[in-house]
């Protein structure tokens, strides 16, 4: 079984498109029918996330942890003790292609590490675009780390401990210690994943706020920024 993950908080706007894709991937003709398992971890929810989920049929735990590592734990947690062998990572507010699932087992890897992409800007400027993508290297062997578009066997990620109970860049510290231990990591171009540029970003030093750090740069406000790491 293939078991797929996605943390969340208060995701009730984009929860239902990130399950719709995720559902298609679920159906692609390469998995041969293998089952394919997707919980949601619904960190700390008020609003309408868990009966979006409910009504898709898929798994939800619940935590109030208000951390982006313990909620990608526990999302794992549950799906490694209904047998999973392939854990796939991606957030509430990204789509994944219909061929996730299927190329990243395709690597023949112990974990996978792809790209993601912008799907819309909203009122980020063209300075910022350009300088997001300055930064990126959409290419076979890139250096980036997304939690939206990641994969492990669950072999290699109980072996190292799985994610840390980190409230950011627990995706970063789960590679580094893949890595660590000589374990084979895919680092793919495709496929990619199609993440937003929202600014109300829920896990704080993550992706939205690396995205708002350019920005300050550009605009002259250099060390007025959150702490951000390039993802």
């Amino acid at each position: 079984m293939i078991g797929v993950l996605v943390p969340a908080h208060d995701e009730e706007a984009l929860i239902g498109d990130c399950l719709h894709a995720i559902r298609a991937a679920a159906r692609c003709p390469a998995l041969r029918g293998e089952a394919v398992q997707v919980v949601v971890a619904l960190d700390g929810c008020s609003d309408g996330t868990a009966a979006i989920c409910a009504d898709m049929g898929v798994g939800v735990v619940e935590l109030q942890a208000r951390s982006v590592g313990r909620a990608r734990a526990a999302a794992a947690d549950w799906l490694l003790a209904r047998g999973a062998r392939w854990l796939a990572s991606t957030d509430a507010d990204s789509r994944v292609p219909a061929h996730w699932l299927s190329a990243q087992l395709a690597t023949g890897a112990d974990a996978f590490c792809g790209t993601v992409r912008v799907g819309d800007w909203l009122d980020y400027g063209e300075q910022v675009r350009r300088a997001f993508l300055a930064g990126e290297r959409h290419a076979d062997g890139h250096a980036h780390v997304h939690g939206a578009n990641l994969g492990v066997s669950a072999r290699a990620y109980e072996a190292v401990g799985g994610f840390p109970p980190l409230p950011a860049h627990e995706d970063h510290a789960l590679v580094e210690g893949l890595a660590r231990a000589g374990y084979a990591i895919a680092r793919r171009d495709q496929p990619c994943v199609t993440t937003s540029a929202r600014r109300d970003c829920r896990a704080r030093h993550g992706f939205g706020d690396y995205l708002r750090r350019i920005e300050l740069d550009i605009q002259g406000g250099m060390g007025a920024a959150p702490d951000a790491v390039a993802a």
